[in-house]
């Protein structure tokens, strides 16, 4: 019999992730990380409901303790970028550093498996020409997760087992109905688990970093208004800026050595090149000559063509065909051809 660690968030996506696998004969053992104190999926509610899960399956349930890995690699991650004036995205970071490879050592460690799978919606295959294992996006496009998955290695890629890949949201909660699973109705996650267990993001990284108020100034250098901290703004954003102007006007930098709001308007806020560094090539080898790609630069973002200029040190040009708006340090860019995960980085904060 096959045995399988899956990763339990008590949610209805791994739930049924975990009730499938039973279902069609592998021996599942749950598993769920303790990340921190608070509501949220990940979090106490979150166990009580995957505990809920493995006693009616059947299962057994682990948990690991992993609050001082999610504090390094997610809280200090998050609070670092802020207070330079990046919006880091976390859920790659936590997928690789927190959640994949500590599940997949203590499956091999002390479950004696070297397989894990999660509820998330991308589909992974081999291909015996490259030797490689490709990522692909999810069948559902709107839930597809491959955006968030770009980090993996192919070790972890190789461990992993993806049982929603190729059904639909609509097809899961149907699932979930028919297997009875007390998580079938239950409200999906909206958030992320820190904005969940906080109430919103600012409220969260208002315990961490001193409100310290600058001037909101428009590209000139004039100032418009006053901000309540850097760490409140992102780029691209137009709404909750507090400033009157004849036209919209929305962030374009964050100036975290001047402690400045950078405004303009819509043009000035696009980009027909960025940088990206920490470049995971998940699905190929690094190329080394340009390549063409479509790049997502936000996780709701359209793929759009681009060229793709290797540079050293794991870092890339991106080359977009058309002005991109939002461009954001910290933000993930990812490169697909078709529905394969060619590799992402992290985007650069790079002088004007």
């Amino acid at each position: 019999m096959n045995k399988v660690v899956v990763g339990l968030s008590g949610g209805v996506d791994s739930s049924v992730a975990a009730a499938a696998l039973h279902h069609q004969g592998y021996e599942v053992i749950g598993l769920t990380l303790w990340l921190m104190k608070g509501k949220g999926q990940c979090c106490s509610e979150g166990m009580v409901d995957a505990a809920r899960l493995c006693e009616e399956l059947g299962i057994p349930h682990h948990i690991v303790d992993s609050r001082d890995v999610f504090q390094e690699n997610i809280i200090d991650y998050l609070v670092d970028g802020y207070q330079a004036g990046v919006t880091p995205l976390p859920c790659s970071q936590c997928n690789r550093a927190v959640k994949f490879s500590p599940m997949l050592d203590y499956a091999k460690k002390e479950l004696d498996t070297d397989k894990i799978a999660t509820g998330h919606y991308a589909r992974i295959k081999y291909d015996e020409q490259s030797d490689r294992y490709q990522l692909l996006r999810a069948v559902d496009r709107n839930k597809d997760q491959s955006y968030f998955l770009y980090d993996l290695t192919q070790e972890l890629l190789a461990g992993s087992v993806f049982p929603l890949g190729n059904q639909t949201k609509e097809e899961t909660r149907r699932i979930a109905m028919e297997f009875g699973l007390a998580t079938a109705e239950k409200p999906e996650s909206q958030d992320l688990c820190l904005v969940e267990a906080h109430g919103s993001m600012q409220t969260f990284l208002d315990r961490y970093i001193n409100q310290n108020e600058g001037d909101i100034v428009d590209l000139a250098g004039n100032v418009l208004g006053k901000h309540t901290g850097i760490h409140h703004y992102t780029i691209g954003q137009r709404r909750g800026l507090g400033i009157a102007a004849p036209e919209p006007l929305y962030v374009v930098k964050l100036d975290a050595v001047m402690n400045r709001v950078v405004v303009g308007d819509r043009y000035a806020g696009g980009r027909l090149e960025c940088t990206a560094s920490r470049m995971n090539w998940v699905s190929i080898a690094q190329p080394t000559t340009p390549i063409s790609a479509e790049v997502k630069i936000r996780y709701r973002s359209q793929s759009v063509p681009a060229q793709i200029i290797p540079l050293e040190n794991s870092r890339i040009k991106i080359m977009f065909e058309e002005h991109q708006f939002g461009v954001t340090p910290g933000q993930a860019a990812v490169l697909y051809n078709g529905e394969m995960v060619l590799g992402g980085g992290i985007i650069e904060m790079t002088e004007d």
